[in-house]
């Protein structure tokens, strides 16, 4: 026998991945690692390469694929102010037209209404 035995060690209560409880040494565990840090990079969907591809397949260089990718969004935005100029020009002239009627009409007497006639026939 051994004139010195040694300490007795204090066991652990540990919960199992199933759910029960046992008992460890402390020392004979594993060291517990720190919960994993997922990081996710959230990108913006990748431009439209229609017009790339259709450049590159018909063997034309990098500047007509270049010019593609630059001009294609400017073109649609240069064609969108003109509808929205031409749009509010005509409203204006409607609204104007209108107007015009209802001044001859109501300042005109019988002469103004048959004025405002032949307008509202043109």
């Amino acid at each position: 026998m051994d004139p010195n035995p040694p300490a007795p060690r204090a066991l652990t209560v540990i919960q199992l991945t199933d759910g029960t409880y046992t008992y460890a040494d402390p020392h004979n565990l594993p060291a517990q690692q720190a919960p994993q840090q997922i990081v996710q990079h959230i990108h913006q969907a990748p431009p439209d390469r229609t017009v790339q591809r259709l450049a590159l397949g018909s063997g034309v260089g990098a500047g007509a694929v270049a010019a593609g990718v630059y001009f294609g969004p400017l073109l649609v935005g240069v064609l969108t102010a003109i509808a929205a100029n031409l749009a509010v020009l005509a409203f204006l002239a409607a609204v104007m037209a209108w107007g015009v009627v209802s001044v001859v009409k109501s300042v005109g007497g019988s002469e103004g209404k048959a004025a405002s006639k032949r307008l509202r026939r043109r």
